[in-house]
């Protein structure tokens, strides 16, 4: 019965549209796939005020959350605002601890004030900010992918990733990562499923291991 179904909701990463999702399958006698997508943040909107709006596209009970990236620090603050039966954080961090130095730099000196993403009609470098890498032969792909350029969301978005005060990593949740990650790349410690060949773009090019493994990592 459709009533029986476990409601998955999942959060693109910084700049990303849901498409980034659309190789994610999943037994669809088992599970519903719920696509989140990013607001434009209000200027002074803190991340705990964000997510708690974001809560508000949650419309089942005992879900499942999975974030990626910046979206992966999003679905920890909705985690502790709702109830879920599984969280998964993916390509993303366990604390501010693991933010690399240039981030850490960033928030010392406030230069991320400064950063100019007014410039963010370029798509390469936006694709720097959201992927760590030029689009060098992806253009298409990244201009399919990344399309969340407003200026006042791509300011609030650095702001909140480099001043992110997480302390420990949330208990409630699964952290995958790869180990070719160059975001975010001292996320592989601690309690962390690792992924070969894995980086910070898995979600999308490592979809198999996502589809064949998320059923029993949800069960489990």
């Amino acid at each position: 019965m459709k009533t029986d179904l476990t409601h998955v909701y999942l959060m693109p990463g910084m700049a990303a549209n849901p498409t980034i999702f659309e190789y994610i399958k999943l037994p669809e006698d088992q599970y519903e796939i719920h696509w989140l997508k990013w607001q434009i943040p209000n200027k002074e909107e803190t991340l705990k005020e964000y997510a708690q709006r974001m809560c508000q596209f949650i419309k089942h009970e005992n879900i499942v959350l999975l974030g990626v990236s910046f979206g992966g620090i999003l679905v920890q603050e909705m985690s502790k605002l709702i109830k879920i039966k599984k969280l998964f954080v993916v390509s993303s961090v366990k604390s501010h601890y693991e933010l690399p130095k240039r981030f850490k730099l960033l928030k010392v000196t406030k230069a991320y004030k400064i950063l100019p993403t007014q410039l963010v009609s370029n798509i390469d470098l936006l694709a720097k900010y959201a992927f760590g890498e030029t689009v060098k032969k992806r253009v298409d792909l990244y201009k399919k992918y990344l399309s969340v350029n407003d200026k006042t969301y791509l300011d609030w978005s650095i702001k909140q990733v480099v001043c992110w005060d997480q302390e420990e990593p949330n208990t409630q949740a699964i952290y995958i990562h790869g180990d070719k990650d160059i975001v975010f790349p001292h996320s592989c410690t601690g309690n962390c499923i690792v992924i070969n060949g894995g980086t910070h773009i898995m979600i999308i090019n490592k979809y198999k291991w996502f589809n064949e493994n998320l059923p029993k990592l949800i069960e489990s």
